[in-house]
Order: structure tokens, then sequence, then C-alpha cells
């Protein structure tokens, strides 16, 4: 199976907006952290905000954020979201072209099971689990803590 540019850039937004927790993105810096079409990637931005993936700030120090927790977003639910349809082979397009082996042709049962596995073991992630674990805290510096000096009332 292979993933929609779409699909490739809507994963690599959330992967930056987990990396990022709290802080509002731009476009532009996602643009130019891939080297990727800015106008290409206002189209992922709009549909990850339609669906409820992320929020939206409009103005000048706007941007966009998770509207949700890391754990709560399912990838496999993403995936199934940004690509428009799986069809393996052009007889799983209604659409497409009727094929004379339909009757003796077992590949679309094979084909229907792999795409369902590929889809199943993208359900097992969440965004949390695909983005890198926090560097631990080095022992040798110590952590200080300094009081606020309070003002007399």
């Amino acid at each position: 199976m292979r993933l929609t540019s779409f699909t490739d850039y809507t994963l690599r937004t959330l992967l930056h907006l987990g990396s990022n927790p709290g802080r509002l993105v731009t476009i532009q810096e996602i643009a130019d952290l891939h080297s990727i079409s800015k106008n290409h990637l206002m189209k992922v931005v709009h549909e990850l905000g339609r669906n409820g993936v992320i929020e939206t700030i409009r103005g000048r120090n706007g941007g966009f954020r998770l509207a949700h927790r890391p754990e709560d977003i399912n990838i496999g639910a993403v995936v199934r979201q940004s690509e428009s349809d799986f069809y393996m082979a052009e007889c799983f397009d209604p659409a497409g072209n009727p094929c004379g082996l339909v009757r003796n042709c077992s590949l679309k049962g094979v084909l229907s099971n792999a795409t369902s596995a590929y889809l199943a073991e993208l359900d097992r992630h969440t965004l949390a689990s695909l983005l890198p674990e926090p560097a631990p805290r080095d022992p040798s510096i110590p952590v200080t803590f300094h009081r606020k000096e309070q003002q007399a009332a």
C-alpha cells in the first residue's frame, strides 16, 4: 500500500504538533521544515481542522495546535479520514471496469485481507506512540528552585 502525499503531510503535521505541545504552529513553519508546498499544506490543515483533530486560531499571532491529547489521536482513524479510498486494484472500485476473472478470482479476497491487516496495524497506534520519548534529565546537573520574593501589602 502507498499513502497519498496528502496523508503523508497529514501525519508529518500531527507529528510536529505532537512534538510541540501547547504551542501554536504555523503552516509556514511546517512547510519550511519539510520543504513541502504551503498551498498543499493549507488543504491538509483545513481538513484536520474540519475533522476536529486540530484547533486553528486565526489572526496575526494565529496558528494551530492539537485539539486532543496525542494519546487520544488514533493513527488508523486519521489515515481513513485523509485517504480517499483503499482500492488495492481496479476490481475494488465499484465504478471500475468489470473483470472477466471475477467468478474464479481469489485475488480480491487476499488483497482485502491485506488491506484489513494494514489498517488494523495503524489502529494499534496513537500519535503519542509515534512521538520520540523525551530525553532523560541528566542527574549530574542539579535542579534549583528560586522562591519569588513576596511583596509587602
